[in-house]
């Protein structure tokens, strides 16, 4: 496998394709010039930082410092996803739960099925992306919830009225938005290799890595990702409706709390 040296001239030049995007936003006037600068800046940051951070915990070899930078993890991620769920009342504990629960099924199954091997080589990288699609699903899951509720709350109380739990009541809106959650990763699944290659096997492939070797790497990635998914979408929509009504299944007044 060769090695590849990226220099900080070449990250620079990259900038160009940053540039596009700001002129289609000034052409358009869409007014994301700022959000632009801000992510380009914040990336560069935060991917430097957590470059030396990865690079301190592989030479450690240290397990408990994987597991203090997977609850890091975990943690911002359930900070952002509830930031984009704000329709959603008390989601923050179905959020972390979801992610939480998500991250140590998926990564403790592939270890014990002998995938991957208990490293931090390899807990790591797997888990960011673990991680981070579940915190996207959940996120994504809550936000359909709240449009779902919102958009059906005369249903709802009427089916109320007529004797029903709230999980009865909330039933149709919880599955679109399980749905919601999890059909992304799924239509990337169907199309991985036909629309788009993944970052992973490409990542591989550039590094010199033999061609089937990446593609089964891919694999597993990929049906890693959509177990973990599947799960954060069902819990934070299984968990999350419960904040729109009361404990005595009566929906309550519209907005977050």
């Amino acid at each position: 496998m060769t090695s590849i040296d990226v220099t900080l001239t070449e990250v620079a030049a990259s900038l160009v394709l940053v540039a596009i995007a700001v002129a289609v936003s000034r052409w358009r006037r869409a007014d994301l010039e700022q959000d632009l600068a801000v992510a380009v800046l914040r990336s560069f940051v935060q991917l430097t930082a957590v470059g030396y951070v990865i690079q301190a915990i592989f030479d450690s070899d240290s397990l408990l410092l994987v597991v203090a930078l997977l609850v890091g993890m975990v943690a911002f991620g359930t900070f952002t996803a509830r930031a984009r769920a704000k329709g959603v009342p008390n989601a923050f504990g179905p959020i972390a739960l979801a992610l939480t629960v998500a991250a140590v099924t998926t990564l403790g199954l592939v270890v014990a099925l002998g995938v991957f091997e208990a490293k931090p080589r390899f807990l790591v990288p797997v888990g960011g992306m673990v991680i981070g699609n579940a915190m996207t699903a959940a996120a994504v899951a809550l936000n359909r919830l709240a449009d779902e509720v919102g958009g059906a709350r005369a249903a709802i109380e009427a089916t109320l009225s007529l004797g029903a739990t709230s999980r009865q009541a909330a039933s149709a809106a919880v599955t679109r938005s399980l749905r919601s959650g999890m059909i992304t990763l799924i239509d990337s699944t169907k199309t991985t290799g036909i629309v788009f290659f993944p970052g992973a096997m490409t990542g591989m492939l550039v590094a010199g890595a033999d061609p089937l070797d990446a593609v089964r790497l891919q694999l597993i990635l990929l049906w890693s990702l959509l177990g973990s998914v599947s799960l954060s979408a069902l819990i934070a929509t299984g968990l999350g409706y419960r904040g729109f009504f009361t404990s005595a299944h009566q929906l309550r007044d519209a907005g977050p709390r």
